[in-house]
């Protein structure tokens, strides 16, 4: 994952990156193109909402290869999750999408990242997510934290999908959504049978109208594509957000 920022925040706690052993505990399909995978990682000192790690895997020659991927948990120690989209000519994914099994080891480092997260307590301003596709991940853990630690900061999610079957956490974010957080979805190509929506790409028109608005000040987290990412932000800036308060992060591909 190539990694951008707007502006940088520094984390409240700061957690020492290293290498760490891991056993794949659970691994299913997430939608049909990607797959949620439970890492056992004894020595994992636990990570921040937004924060990613590296995977690595050796292949019995001796070949390695590591790709980034945000985390789905903010678990204090332990274990992490991963939600992983399959990119088909990609050295890792496909692997841990498609053959990875229970019982297999892999490396993983981390945790890496202090500036895209955001943790309970640190500040009472407004949040604003903004998801493309799988860069839901990072912002489903900040939301998943948020609402264990009953945080009464305002929280939004504004998630672009292409169809439902593209939804990651589906069903939890049905059950997150509610007062404390505001979930909207935007389809691209195709919605539920009873969507009374419009179907089509996010527009700087329908930003503006589904987003939290500028004079009220939210720290804004966008997380997709580098087209999605950087089409967004320019589009938050045109509406009157400040630089600084709009954070990006986000994967190759457009």
């Amino acid at each position: 994952m190539n990694t951008s920022r707007t502006t940088a925040q520094p984390a409240q706690h700061r957690m020492r990156s290293t290498w760490h052993a891991a056993t794949i505990v659970a691994n299913r399909a997430e939608t049909p193109h990607s797959a949620r995978m439970t890492l056992a990682v004894p020595t994992w000192p636990g990570s921040e909402p937004g924060s990613h790690l590296d995977v690595r895997l050796t292949a019995p020659d001796g070949y390695q290869a590591s790709r980034s991927y945000s985390i789905a948990s903010s678990t204090p120690w332990g274990h992490v999750v991963l939600a992983i989209d399959e990119l088909p000519d990609g050295e890792v994914s496909p692997f841990l999408v498609n053959e990875a099994r229970p019982g297999d080891k892999v490396e993983v480092h981390g945790p890496l990242g202090s500036y895209f997260v955001w943790c309970p307590g640190q500040s009472h301003r407004p949040v604003q997510l903004i998801a493309g596709g799988s860069g839901i991940v990072p912002l489903y853990a900040m939301a998943v934290a948020h609402d264990l630690a009953e945080d009464s900061t305002p929280f939004q999610l504004l998630y672009s999908v292409r169809t439902p079957a593209d939804v990651f956490f589906a069903d939890e974010l049905a059950r997150l959504a509610g007062p404390h957080l505001r979930v909207e979805h935007v389809y691209t190509r195709h919605a539920p049978d009873d969507w009374s929506g419009t179907v089509g790409r996010l527009t700087r028109e329908s930003l503006a109208a589904s987003t939290i608005p500028p004079a009220e000040r939210p720290r804004i987290y966008v997380c997709g594509s580098t087209g999605f990412a950087e089409t967004v932000a320019a589009w938050l800036l045109d509406l009157g957000h400040a630089p600084a308060d709009i954070l990006t992060e986000r994967f190759g591909g457009l």
